[in-house]
């Protein structure tokens, strides 16, 4: 299946930085000012602990009938995403997430092509419920694990020329430490493997990311769709926060 996405993985723009954050930063997004109502989590749960996949590919945080439903478009490899990560996630969890006003789901985007491949088979290789929390630790060691790409030669960029995107996949995680990253942290190797070598979860993949395209025009991380909507010019918590005034942010 042909798509625009960077699965061909032409190595020489590999890793660039590129397409991460919108760049425009007006934070322009109209939203209703008007208040939402919270609504009580399961017995014995709390939202922020309720995580579902979902058909598009994502993962969900939340009240599946919050209000509002916000989306966000991210990459693991992208500096913008990881600072969100950090300052903006945490203040969603604490509030209208944990007030059942917002459900919160991330879908990952490969904006840099191959070096974001391997970390999303991992990433989307454990439960749903541990899936946050590995996110989170990808997105606090992105710089670390990254800074790995300095060490791969030239004569191993040549040696990935012409194979499939699994097996460079498999190359970069094992090279840049995102294997062993996530077997410390409980996912057996064998299991870790297998995840990157599945090809029907990176067709799934592919699928899910010409429906962005299609639908929403996703180009950049992170991107954030509110109540089906793209926010333009939105690409940090600062600018999310005016979009999210009905939840009393």
């Amino acid at each position: 299946m042909s798509n625009r996405f960077g699965f061909a993985l032409a190595l020489a723009p590999l890793f660039l930085v590129a397409g991460c954050g919108n760049g425009t930063g007006d934070g322009n997004a109209a939203a209703s000012t008007a208040p939402v109502a919270g609504a009580a989590a399961p017995t014995g749960q709390k939202w922020e602990e309720v995580v579902t996949r979902t058909p598009e590919g994502g993962f969900l945080m939340g009240n599946p009938d919050a209000p509002l439903k916000l989306i966000e478009y991210g990459s693991r490899s992208c500096p913008h995403c990881a600072a969100f990560d950090a300052e903006g996630f945490p203040k969603l969890k604490e509030g209208p997430i944990a007030s059942g006003k917002l459900s919160y789901e991330f879908r990952d985007f490969p904006v840099h092509g191959a070096l974001d491949i391997g970390p999303i088979l991992l990433g989307q290789c454990v439960e749903p419920a541990l899936f946050f929390p590995m996110l989170d630790q990808m997105m606090s060691n992105q710089q670390a694990l990254l800074a790995g790409t300095e060490k791969i030669s030239q004569a191993e960029q040549a040696s990935l020329q012409g194979k499939s995107p699994n097996d460079v996949a498999a190359f970069l995680v094992e090279k840049l430490g995102y294997l062993d990253f996530v077997k410390q942290r409980g996912l057996p190797e064998a299991k870790a493997r297998a995840c990157v070598a599945d090809k029907a979860a990176l067709d799934t993949l592919s699928k899910n990311l010409q429906v962005a395209d299609q639908k929403y025009q996703v180009n950049s991380t992170p991107t954030f769709i509110l109540n089906g909507k793209a926010l333009a010019g939105v690409d940090n918590w600062e600018t999310l926060k005016p979009a999210l005034a009905p939840a009393g942010l």
